[in-house]
């Protein structure tokens, strides 16, 4: 089984303590030696976030392992769904951020329960949230838990849909674009896509030996799968055998995901690289080879051709047990920064929405803002827990990351001019 954040309080340890063998670690590459890192190596200490500029979300009784803000604003404020080990997912309505000078505030939250099967054992968190997507409206959000069931809930934390078929804990749940599909991956190996208001399965996937870790749609139809069998399979509705099949990673893949426009996929691994793929080509385009431990993610910045900053370049951030983040330049397939300012494993990383910051959490229990361009450091904060994920708003005016210590923050993005 995967050793995911996801499967509860031993997981963690258990998954820092991967030092992968010095034999096994991979040779330094070309795009290692072309690195142009910023001026300042050591990053200057960036500005604490004040007080007033932290709303702190209290609530779950055990560690939030993801957060996602809904896509559409809610009466004037904004959704944040939560999920923790606690077996319930939480829809806070945060307020204050959506004009120049309001004060972030928080509700009560609508409470999302995922009662354990009546044969379970209580003892094992068996029920605790794995993962959760909101559609692209807004109107609905998917969770996954341990039990192998998908719910489907309304905005307001009403059940309207619960997927029971596979055969063990979900791992990843995504959306397509148009919301008439929803994608899952468990432990069972397989992957499933759903008619989310139905219920009914489309179609059941089972290409992979071992457990599904991640799963990503390409367009409405086409999608991705990775697991700890190595392997990457590109799927598409209605069609019995993979259309693409990616091989080179020598351990467990973490995640993928494909590009703004569909294009490139990367992935990344326990292997301490991560690649780029094309439909075009068998092989991997680029092997980012520069980490020296597990990569536990890696995301596309929101930039470049068809995008909504079509004038920055596309790069690829990847985060990894080693405690740096990395960005590459996805052309030559070369490190453009190295951010250093972490110290223990960073699981989340996420863009702003207009590609000029970067949002890091990690187990050191520091959230980092940095500048994309020159890779410095902006703006930091010290929380009481590890941050298991972190994400923007689609204005870009907050960040959300979630804890370790059963909490919540949400950052207040809005003066980030004035700490330039």
């Amino acid at each position: 089984q995967s050793k995911d954040k996801e499967k509860g309080n031993a997981a963690v340890p258990e998954a820092m303590e991967v030092d992968p063998d010095p034999s096994q670690t991979p040779a330094p590459s070309a795009n290692q030696t072309t690195e142009q890192e910023p001026m300042d190596v050591k990053p200057a200490p960036g500005v604490s976030f004040r007080d007033e500029e932290v709303l702190t979300l209290e609530g779950h009784s055990s560690e939030v392992f993801m957060c996602a803000w809904c896509p559409k604003t809610n009466n004037g404020g904004t959704l944040l769904a939560s999920g923790s080990s606690d077996s319930t997912a939480r829809i806070w309505d945060v307020r204050g951020g959506m004009s120049a000078d309001g004060t972030l505030s928080g509700s009560a939250p609508n409470v999302l329960r995922h009662p354990a099967a009546m044969n379970a054992d209580q003892t094992q968190n068996l029920n605790q949230v794995t993962t959760l997507d909101w559609n692209s409206g807004g109107n609905m959000l998917a969770t996954g838990s341990y039990d192998g069931i998908a719910r489907v809930w309304s905005d307001q934390g009403v059940l309207l849909n619960t997927l029971a078929q596979h055969k063990g804990p979900i791992f990843s749940l995504k959306w397509n674009k148009t919301g008439d599909s929803l994608l899952s991956a468990s432990v069972d190996k397989s992957a499933i896509v759903w008619d989310p208001l139905t219920g009914m399965v489309k179609q059941q996937f089972k290409f992979h030996t071992a457990p599904t870790l991640d799963v990503d749609w390409k367009d409405t139809s086409t999608f991705a799968t990775c697991s700890t069998d190595d392997m990457i399979y590109v799927c598409k509705l209605g069609a019995s055998q993979p259309l693409k099949k990616f091989e080179g990673h020598q351990d467990e893949v973490n995640a993928i995901k494909w590009c703004p426009r569909g294009m490139l996929l990367a992935s990344c691994s326990d292997d301490s690289t991560a690649k780029i793929w094309s439909m075009t080509r068998d092989k991997c385009v680029h092997d980012l080879r520069a980490h020296t431990k597990a990569i536990y993610t890696i995301k596309w910045s929101p930039t470049g051709p068809g995008t909504q900053n079509p004038n920055l370049p596309l790069v690829l951030a990847s985060a990894s047990f080693d405690a740096l983040i990395k960005i590459w330049d996805v052309e030559y397939g070369q490190a453009i920064h190295t951010l250093k300012k972490h110290n223990d494993s960073v699981y989340s990383v996420a863009f702003s929405p207009n590609g000029e910051w970067l949002a890091s959490g990690s187990d050191d229990h520091c959230l980092h803002i940095w500048d994309v361009k020159s890779g410095s450091l902006v703006k930091s904060f010290k929380g009481m827990g590890g941050i298991f994920e972190v994400c923007w708003t689609g204005d870009g005016n907050q960040v959300a990351a979630c804890f370790s210590n059963n909490s919540l923050c949400v950052f207040d993005m809005r003066k980030m001019g004035v700490a330039m």
